[in-house]
């Protein structure tokens, strides 16, 4: 099921000439949130970063509005100002259906401001400690304007055996890690890229 917040808003500009998407000027706005969620911890994340982006000055002025959708079931992207992608972790690899969305629409993604985020790392010292395999190789493909992995939550009750055999073997760590603060800060800092973008202004 998604979760919508519904208004209408203009199609981004297309890239002139291989430069960075511009937001047009408007006072609507839409973003669309794409998630791969295997047991509702990252879906969960996503949640709480389309509030936090309609929460934020940026968003209050333009009327932000924000879909999000797993990526199972995801909408083509052409009819959205800007895209957050985001998966769970397992194995050091995203979900197949956020790697499948981001393959299939890398033409569209192209054309306007993308970000990416995971979730996968758990424990106080963040374990595993390296980024997923396949998100630089993603960002490049449709030139993501950044990535972000953020602590996930592993509970033992919700995975299957198998999983729950590698878990034990790996002692990896128990409980919920997630930082939400940190996930608040970034969707600060998404909104202001986007409202540089929308002013024309250039970003790093």
């Amino acid at each position: 099921m998604a979760t919508v917040v519904a208004a209408s808003g203009p199609s981004p500009r297309e890239v002139p000439h291989g430069g960075r998407p511009e937001i047009p000027v408007s006072t609507e706005a839409r973003a669309l949130v794409v998630v791969a969620s295997r047991y509702g911890s990252t879906r969960e994340i996503a949640e709480r970063l389309a509030a936090d982006l309609m929460a934020t000055g940026y968003g209050r002025a333009v009327r932000l509005s924000v879909v999000v959708q797993g990526a199972d079931r995801a909408p083509e992207p052409s009819a959205f100002d800007a895209v957050l992608a985001g998966s769970a972790v397992y194995a050091g690899r995203w979900l197949e259906p956020a790697r499948e969305y981001v393959a299939a629409h890398a033409a569209s993604l192209r054309t306007r401001p993308v970000w990416l985020f995971s979730s996968g790392p758990i424990g106080e010292r963040p374990f595993p400690a390296d980024e997923p395999h396949d998100a630089v190789p993603l960002a490049q493909l449709i030139g993501a304007r950044g990535h972000r992995v953020f602590p996930g939550r592993l509970e033992k009750d919700r995975l299957s055996v198998g999983e729950r055999a590698m878990v034990t073997a790996m002692r990896a760590p128990l409980g919920d890690f997630r930082d939400w603060p940190a996930v608040h800060r970034w969707a600060g800092e998404v909104a202001t890229e986007l409202q540089a973008l929308r002013a024309g202004a250039p970003t790093t």
